[in-house]
């Protein structure tokens, strides 16, 4: 039991990370020595020190037999910024560690965990691994595929409609559920919409809480049409990328590269942007987690090209009702039920009267 009190620890120190790390994962420390913690730390953002050198250096000299609590296996691997944690740990005198996690990275995967054995340290894994994991999921899927892990993000009516037939949308969802959205905003490295969205509402995908971080802005535009008065290119921070297709005309590329956006070109047979080609351009800037807040066509692409990892579905208590409304999916529907999406691991939690359902896709 007290393996698992530290490790909650730890995972909660990971948390204070959340949003700042990336392409790195969360981490949290813990030193325990004759039962008590003595120091500990967490990895801030990317280029500062790991949890474990900041625990390390709070304890000093006490680290020496004492016992080291971190969400995931320390890295040994040098081609990175920081030095190797396990150099570290070794020399601290640290007698014992205990890691939720062993960590995914191809270039530690148990590698760190068998350095500290071989200098006499004991070692155990799977404490809270299942939580770990979900901590970390972004990061996972990064570190192993090299693309970003993908929520779909949607806020619609119990009847699954976005907007009227008019396109009139504001507001479906209370202020609580908005706020939250922004939340999130500040914790993903990128948000993505269609060009329609970009049309018909000029959004800013900014973060509009305090403290909070604007993520890269991606616009799909298979032939760019954004208007080169849109919001989106007037941050002036070089984060917004537009992905299109070889219809694109080159002087209206040219104008967008001048203006510093960044200009992503792919495309497949039917002359639409390839999802899938994107996510790995994306995940090739060290983007490693995306959520999509587009409408029903770039919602049913995302889902149909199987790159939505999570959906995030808030449903307002109202009826929108029309066969002219909007739908959150739109697409054609598949001939058999069986061939629908299938949902995973769902949970419910509530903004007001909102209800927010949280889902991972079975792809």
């Amino acid at each position: 039991m007290s393996d698992r009190v530290f490790m909650q620890k730890a995972l909660e120190l990971a948390v204070r990370g959340r949003g700042r790390t990336s392409p790195n994962p969360m981490v949290g420390a813990v030193i325990v020595k004759k039962g008590k913690i003595i120091a500990e730390g967490y990895h801030r953002k990317a280029g500062t020190p790991h949890a474990e050198i900041v625990a390390l250096k709070r304890a000093g000299p006490q680290a020496k037999g004492a016992v080291l609590y971190v969400n995931l296996e320390p890295c040994c691997h040098t081609e990175k910024k920081t030095p190797p944690c396990t150099r570290a740990i070794i020399k601290s005198g640290i007698k014992r560690v205990v890691a939720a996690m062993t960590d995914p990275n191809p270039q530690v995967r148990g590698r760190g965990l068998k350095e500290l054995r071989a200098a006499g340290i004991h070692t155990e894994t799977a404490v809270m691994e299942t939580e770990a994991k979900k901590l970390n999921e972004t990061f996972i899927k990064y570190i192993t595929r090299k693309e970003p892990f993908v929520f779909l993000k949607i806020a619609q009516t119990l009847d699954g409609k976005i907007a009227t037939a008019t396109g009139d949308s504001k507001w479906i969802t209370g202020k609580r559920a908005r706020r939250y959205v922004h939340k999130l905003r500040d914790e993903v490295d990128a948000l993505l919409v269609g060009i329609g969205t970009v049309k018909k509402d000029d959004p800013s995908l900014d973060c509009r809480i305090k403290g909070g971080r604007n993520p890269y802005r991606v616009i799909v535009d298979s032939s760019l049409q954004i208007p080169l008065t849109a919001r989106l290119l007037e941050h002036g921070d070089n984060r917004t990328i537009i992905a299109t297709t070889r219809r694109a005309a080159q002087k209206k590329m040219d104008r967008l590269l001048s203006r510093g956006v960044r200009v992503i070109v792919t495309g497949d047979r039917e002359g639409r942007v390839d999802l899938k080609a994107l996510m790995k351009e994306l995940g090739r800037m060290d983007i490693t987690s995306l959520m999509i807040e587009g409408g029903s066509s770039i919602n049913a692409s995302a889902l149909s090209s199987g790159i939505v990892d999570k959906v995030l579905i808030f449903m307002a208590p109202k009826i929108l009702g029309g066969i002219d409304s909007i739908p959150s999916i739109g697409g054609k529907s598949p001939l058999l039920i069986e061939h629908a999406v299938k949902l995973k691991k769902t949970c419910i939690t509530t903004f007001g009267d909102d209800i927010l359902l949280e889902a991972y896709t079975s792809f």
